[in-house]
């Protein structure tokens, strides 16, 4: 049986599948031959680790491949990962072992994902085993299929493997390549996964581009109880704070909500009575929103960002809602150019005290009328258990224009 070891960078290998590397039921060498693909699109090899290499030397040879981070560090694509598995298993039964598709390492989940793709696409490879390691995982708790204790031999060998041959990467600034204490587990965990499970454990570790809406519903609105009771709770919010604007419940009030990624909260405020204006610049989520809202009275549908918004010179709107949006390095000094004197903002307690509250003490256009929290923090399972997660909880923020 070949170990086919994938990995982005020949560190990787050491850190995160080392007791793959030297996989002899604890006698010290290698049970079998291993062969590891330093998958960088850049400079994209194979390494032959012989079965009658030991660990000493299996990890020399790594050690000879590790070079300076460089721009372009990146997957291949699932089609050269196709052509290199097909070598690299050689027409023997083989297995397959790659990066986690939600590490952290946005470089790492990447080429986790393009590996399982590869797979998938190729029936001999389909036949294979793919385990994926969990490596750098601080936001997720990924529950493993099997758990590798490292002992303090392999420990040994793994910190002199990092100080002797990535010494350079212990400053690293790029968190991407960094080296340091999480990123050298002295167990190592690996799961295996279904493509479902998989995709959305990649989406749901991705920002605001289109991998995050590589799934449908990424961040589980429609099943998750947390996220239903925050978007009931913000709903509620919106409908009763605007009820002293004269544009109460049923009243006709109209809102902008900015962001409104497939209108899990755009069903609930035109269900409130409320004209609404859903805007969506990514443009994998706009079809799904405007699918999910068609024939919905009193909504629209567009592609405005905030940006776009605050350069209209439209009718007044009874508010603006930012919720859960301003992650993103967005310009705050926009808001002062919206077409409205309320906005309601939403965010995790920690982005509020860092993000607005900074903004809001300098700013001479808005105060806070209030400030109340929608929902607690709570730990909760996503991508059908697969992992747990901490969801940080969301407070509610109103601002009031203070000249309108």
């Amino acid at each position: 049986m070949i170990d086919i070891v994938v990995v982005l960078r020949a560190e990787d290998a050491v850190l995160d599948f080392l007791s793959v590397l030297t996989d002899d039921d604890g006698g010290g060498g290698s049970g079998g031959e291993t062969r590891v693909i330093l998958a960088d699109r850049e400079r994209a090899e194979t390494l032959v680790l012989g079965a009658d290499l030991g660990a000493t030397e299996r990890l020399a040879l790594v050690a000879a491949h590790v070079r300076p981070v460089t721009e372009g560090i990146a997957s291949p694509g699932p089609e050269v990962l196709a052509t290199l598995l097909r070598q690299a298993a050689a027409g023997g039964p083989f297995r397959i072992w790659t990066h986690s598709p939600a590490d952290t390492r946005r470089s790492r989940g990447r080429l986790g994902r393009d590996t399982a793709l590869a797979r998938a696409a190729d029936a001999r490879l389909a036949e294979a085993e793919l385990r994926h390691a969990v490596g750098f995982s601080p936001y997720l708790q990924i529950l493993s299929d099997l758990d590798r204790s490292l002992g303090r031999e392999h420990i040994a060998a793994k910190l002199d493997f990092v100080n002797g041959s990535c010494g350079h990467l212990l400053a690293e600034p790029d968190p991407e390549f960094v080296v340091q204490t999480p990123h050298v587990p002295a167990v190592e965990r690996f799961f295996d996964t279904d493509p479902e499970q998989r995709e959305r454990l990649f989406a749901l570790l991705a920002s605001l581009d289109d991998e995050a809406a590589s799934v449908v519903d990424p961040w589980e609105f429609g099943s998750s109880p947390y996220e239903a009771r925050r978007l009931d709770a913000t709903a509620a919010w919106v409908r009763d704070r605007c009820a002293g604007e004269g544009s109460g419940s049923g009243s006709g009030g109209t809102l902008v909500e900015v962001g409104a990624c497939e209108g899990a909260l755009t069903h609930r405020l035109a269900a409130a009575g409320f004209t609404v204006r859903a805007t969506e610049p990514n443009a994998v989520f706009r079809p799904r929103l405007t699918a999910a809202l068609a024939g919905t009275e009193g909504v629209t549908v567009d592609g405005a960002g905030l940006a776009e918004l605050a350069k209209e010179d439209g009718p007044r709107a009874t508010a603006h809602l930012l919720i859960e949006m301003l992650y993103y390095g967005q310009d705050l000094a926009l808001l002062d150019d919206l077409a409205t004197d309320l906005v309601f903002v939403a965010l995790e307690p920690e982005a509020l005290v860092s993000r607005v509250r900074p903004w809001l003490e300098r700013s001479t256009t808005w105060r806070a009328d209030e400030e109340t929290v929608l929902v607690p923090p709570q730990l909760e399972t996503v991508c059908a258990g697969r992992a747990y997660l901490s969801k940080r909880g969301s407070v509610g923020l109103l601002l009031r224009r203070t000249n309108g």
